[in-house]
């Protein structure tokens, strides 16, 4: 199978599968993340795309928000091929929207309709008024996310409604909605009764995160929680209304694993219909005798990126150094942070009181506000760089000399062949290493530099990569991206290059990384409060085989 886990077809979450020939069905899949990446809604269906464009093939096109930035590099826009398709986008433009077609440059090549929301901001107060009058929904006017999700909602539902009456009736209408920020679109196109047929998928309950990032006892309290209390106390009311109204009008509810289906129960007010786990593509990992190969080349990028980090305090042997990370949303707790860092102080303690020789360089990958690249970390690759160029300077020269003497017959005199210019190179590189201060911590200038939980504990416990510790902490507040001028490699090939995945979450509805160490060959460490956690040690009975382990979350 090409998926770790496999999901229902869509036509038999409707149960039209017998009514309706394949070519009749149009199916939209709507996310705030189609093009958009944002966190793992974006993996989500970009892994699932190839199969279900082979299914459905042009029959099947992804909504999104248009976003000028990731549309440049990952979309191309192209004239839509289905007549009923140009006839809608083309009314929507007439009357003051903007709307793009494209394809999505991702396996499959899937069709995109793109919503441009800020174009269409003057018709927010109408909307949501007409939302109010509809649903008794009022959304406040500070909400910046939350007046988008309105207009990418409206927005949807007019493509829609206007597909369906361009189509006359001659196709069977899906739509697919992921998370609440799609929501208004499935809510409104039940409200105006569309003749469409609707999913709606949580990946993640709102108060779900908002509570566990409370540090409550969230699974013990799970029966017990006041909803509407809990969700006005947190100033998300609205939200969790747009989220619950869209699960209940859904004609199928799913959610993504058992763990987040109990969560929505209670939470939601609704059992999901089905539960659909996450799939994981994994054709594009699928090269098993190269697993050491790709290891050993992505980790000497890592290595190299290493060396100008710690530039003037290399006093550990990279050949015994250790690389582990997390990975993922920027919630401390919820993706268990906060665990990893004093499970790390604790770890620094005891390899220094056992006189260890081994280091372990620890990275937090997770995106924050920044303003831009730390400039004594773009020092250290200046410096490395530096370093090698010289390098190889000297290295020409000496090897030019040693041939040289080698065809006169002679026995090289080392004190000749490396002159007073060479050790001058050589002393000049040497001083260029001395620094006044630490590593950094932070690859990049935080906004908040001072309130980042992960910055404070970072100071909390001390661990500030000094000569004598023997855990070092690299927090990387950005996608990784092989384009960096700092660390260019791609997320795939960074996993590669590391020797274990720490996700110790407490609140983790699916959880993507664990899985994709696992296809990747990398040892992982998760939790049984996790999606994936919970299905591995539901279906298979020695986790440790795989190279997974569980552990017991503790709030």
């Amino acid at each position: 199978m090409s998926f770790l886990s496999s999901s229902p077809s869509y036509s038999s979450l409707t149960g039209f599968e017998e009514e309706l020939p394949a070519d009749n069905l149009v199916l939209f899949e709507v996310a705030w993340e189609v093009a958009n990446k944002v966190g793992g809604i974006y993996t989500v269906i970009q892994t699932k795309t190839k199969l279900t464009v082979d299914q459905l093939g042009e029959n099947y096109i992804l909504i999104g928000p248009y976003f000028e930035n990731s549309v440049k590099t990952q979309v191309e826009l192209i004239e839509p091929p289905n007549l009923a398709i140009k006839r809608t986008i083309d009314c929507m433009n007439s009357r003051g929207c903007k709307v793009y077609f494209g394809r999505w440059l991702i396996d499959g090549s899937p069709y995109v309709v793109l919503l441009d929301i800020g174009a269409s901001n003057w018709s927010l107060d109408q909307w949501k008024t007409e939302l109010w009058d509809s649903c008794n929904i009022g959304i406040p006017w500070f909400d910046k996310e939350a007046n988008d999700a309105v207009l990418f909602g409206f927005l949807t539902t007019w493509f829609l409604g206007e597909f369906a009456a361009q189509s006359k009736g001659e196709n069977f209408i899906l739509a697919h909605f992921h998370e609440w920020l799609s929501g208004i679109g499935l809510v409104m196109a039940r409200i105006r009764k569309l003749p469409v047929a609707t999913i709606f998928t949580t990946h993640a309950t709102l108060l779900g995160r908002y509570l566990c990032a409370g540090n409550v006892d969230f699974y013990n309290s799970l029966k017990n929680f006041d909803v509407d209390k809990e969700a006005g106390s947190r100033q998300i009311y609205h939200r969790y209304c747009m989220e619950r109204a869209a699960i209940h009008c859904a004609h199928v509810f799913t959610t993504v694993s058992e763990i987040t289906a109990m969560e929505a129960e209670h939470l939601l007010k609704r059992k999901p219909d089905v539960v659909t786990p996450n799939g994981l593509n994994i054709k594009k990992f699928s090269a098993m005798h190269e697993f050491q190969n790709l290891h050993a080349r992505s980790k000497s990028h890592i290595q190299e990126f290493v060396r100008g980090h710690f530039y003037g305090c290399l006093n550990f042997d990279l050949d015994k150094t250790l690389f582990i990370f997390i990975a993922g949303r920027y919630e401390f707790s919820n993706k268990g942070a906060d665990m990893f860092l004093e499970a790390l102080a604790r770890l620094n303690y005891l390899l220094k009181a056992n006189r260890s020789e081994v280091t372990v360089v620890a990275f937090f990958i997770m995106p924050a506000r920044t303003n831009n690249f730390n400039v004594e970390t773009l020092k250290g690759q200046a410096v490395r760089k530096q370093l090698w160029d010289t390098a190889n300077v000297i290295k020409e020269k000496f090897g030019k000399k040693l041939y040289e003497s080698l065809l006169e017959g002679e026995m090289p005199n080392i004190n000749s062949i490396l002159d007073q210019e060479d050790f001058t190179m050589m002393k000049r590189a040497i001083y260029a290493t001395q620094r006044r201060s630490l590593p950094p911590i932070c690859t990049h200038n935080m906004l908040d530099d001072a309130n980042d939980l992960i910055l404070k504990a970072v100071r909390r416990i001390g661990l500030f990569n000094s000569m004598s510790d023997r855990i070092k902490i690299i927090f990387h507040p950005e996608f990784l991206s092989s384009t960096s001028p700092l660390l260019p490699l791609d997320y795939e090939e960074f996993v590669r290059g590391c020797h274990l995945g720490v996700f110790p979450s407490y609140y983790e509805p699916w959880g993507y990384t664990p899985a994709e160490c696992t296809v990747m060959g990398i040892p992982s460490i998760t939790t049984n409060l996790s999606g994936f956690g919970c299905f591995m040690q539901q279906h298979i009975a020695d986790p440790a085989a795989y190279d997974l382990w569980m552990t017991h979350a503790i709030n």
